[in-house]
């Protein structure tokens, strides 16, 4: 307590040399005691385990205060109110969607303070459109996103800005328009999910309980190291040790990499190679021995002379097909794959997981879709067995399903894959609610927290409807991407939405044709796990029975 005592001492010392038309509003006091009593918490949390680390907290504190005071002295501008402080997400890690899911219910756009900047949330689509698109040149990824996210996404298209963002993205959207890629992914997805239900079958034929959430992570594993190296990975029969060690490793340097956000300590960190970024460091060791050696491995297969390159590579992987039209740089290759890895690896599985989470706790939406995908598939009925079945779901049959579009839609509104997504303001702007933003605020919207606002959706937000989609005819009604911000909008918007439609689509009408899903413990409660992506903590337990 000495140190709170030496730190208010110093800022009213500052605050004595300030102009006399400076005061605190009772606004600003309690941000103060929001301050206090945060910081008492993280002390109280056992995170600081040394003096050196109370010092510094301490000048934090100070910090924040000053923060304050010089925000009040441009009189020119009006800012966003005040929710809270970086020490209360860290509080509330373990729950951080819903504590911002909270304040965006208090506050369309609201501020957390840090010492170096204010971090802007904003669930209002009005001020996504505008950031998202209409001034999209003055928001991007920035130094402060690029030095979180360098060392496992190194320059890839998720952390990079300008000619090298406008570069992959080129690169990128080419290769997701063509229908070789289109045609290449799905025989991937049905030879996969054809795997996944045989797993399935033996789960219900031994009544045995699984976890849905580990099986799809291993299956969209396998399937994008398909579709991105030519690799058949198969962890989920588990007959390749070193792609297990590859996906735990992915899983736990997202985690960390996430925990950097919160974490004003982990620069410190890395220096010393101490606690959770020597556990990352680690990690991104065993994820780059595996990626290089796999881009040697295609680099040497591409230079052999039998290798016909207009015949034999122009229907492979999406590395073979980089490796023809941007040379061999390892490092550009491991950076733009690994980007691919994590936009179809995880949003994939973990809104696949929502989606059966959603089925159980809805069984009469469990049994629409699964009405639906029979009429649809009825000519495939007659099939011998899965992979038979798995193998001719067509691209008409999938484009039939449209309460299944509409039921999947309705589970990344509440679900979304990336529950928060964040830009830095690049120079000082004012968003279309009239409150001022400052060049190195980073300003983020929140597809958890919009999924969930009645202002957005009605009086039913938190309500899981499929039929908000649908139109008097059932037919799938899209809504503005700045309302339903789970695949970004404007120039940015995920080019992989239709892959990843596709592959989730083919997963459930195998499955759904096949199988019902119930909770091992519809007792338990279901929550998320704080990362990247919206992963369920500690997987999705289900029963399976046989259809």
């Amino acid at each position: 307590m000495r140190l709170f005592a030496l730190t208010l001492t110093l800022v009213f010392v500052f605050y004595d040399m300030v102009p006399n038309e400076l005061s605190f509003s009772s606004h600003d006091v309690y941000i103060i005691s929001q301050i206090c009593t945060s910081t008492q918490q993280w002390v109280s949390m056992d995170i600081l385990h040394s003096s050196i680390a109370a010092t510094i907290l301490s000048l934090v504190f100070c910090g924040f205060i000053l923060h304050l005071l010089t925000r009040k002295v441009d009189g020119k501008k009006r800012y966003h109110p005040i929710g809270g402080t970086i020490f209360n997400q860290l509080i509330n890690f373990h729950r951080l969607h819903h504590y911002m899911t909270d304040l965006a219910s208090k506050y369309k756009t609201y501020r957390l303070i840090s010492p170096f900047r204010s971090e802007i949330y904003t669930s209002d689509p009005v001020n996504v459109e505008y950031i998202l698109k209409t001034n999209f040149d003055n928001y991007g990824r920035g130094r402060y996103h690029y030095s979180n996210l360098k060392d496992l996404l190194g320059d890839g298209i998720f952390t990079v800005d300008g000619d090298k963002w406008r570069e992959q993205r080129k690169l990128s959207s080419h290769e997701f328009s063509t229908r070789v890629l289109r045609d290449f992914s799905s025989v991937v997805f049905r030879k996969n999910v054809a795997k996944l239900a045989h797993i399935l079958s033996e789960a219900a034929s031994s009544e045995k309980t699984v976890d849905i959430q580990d099986l799809f992570m291993k299956a969209t594993l396998d399937s994008i190291f398909k579709v991105a190296f030519g690799v058949e990975l198969d962890s989920m029969c588990g007959s390749n040790e070193e792609g297990k060690k590859f996906g735990d490793a992915f899983d736990n340097a997202s985690e960390m990499t996430l925990w950097r956000y919160v974490d004003i300590f982990w620069k410190i960190k890395r220096t010393l190679n101490i606690g959770s970024e020597a556990k990352l460091r680690n990690n991104i060791r065993t994820i780059d021995e595996f990626v290089y050696k796999l881009i040697h491995r295609k680099t040497e297969q591409m230079c052999r002379p039998e290798a016909d390159l207009s015949l034999q590579w122009k229907k492979e992987d999406i590395l073979s097909r980089f490796l023809q039209i941007t040379g061999t740089d390892p490092k550009f290759l491991r950076d733009i794959i690994l980007s691919f890895i994590i936009a179809g690896k995880d949003t994939t599985a973990t809104t696949l997981s929502w989606f059966i989470y959603v089925l159980c706790k809805y069984p009469h939406v469990q049994e629409k879709v699964a009405q639906e995908i029979k009429e649809a598939t009825a000519e495939k009925q007659d099939a011998t067995d899965i992979t038979d079945f798995a193998a001719n779901v067509c691209e008409d049959a999938l484009e039939k399903m449209q309460y299944l579009h509409a039921a999947l839609t309705e589970t990344l509104r509440l679900y979304p894959a990336v529950p928060v997504d964040g830009k830095i303001c690049f120079s000082d702007d004012t968003l279309p609610d009239g409150f001022s933003v400052n060049k190195g605020d980073m300003v983020s919207y929140q597809p958890y927290a919009m999924g969930r606002m009645k202002f957005i959706w009605g009086d039913d937000a938190e309500e899981y409807k499929p039929e908000r989609w649908l139109d008097g005819d059932g037919f799938f009604r899209p809504e503005s991407p700045f309302k339903f911000t789970a695949f970004q909008a404007g120039p940015r918007i995920c080019l992989g939405k239709e892959f990843a439609f596709r592959q989730m689509k083919i997963f459930s009408s195998v499955l759904l044709s096949y199988f019902v899903f119930k909770l091992s413990d519809d007792k338990k409660t279901v929550n998320y796990r704080t990362m990247i992506n919206l992963h369920i903590n500690g997987g999705l337990h289900v029963r399976v029975f046989h259809r």
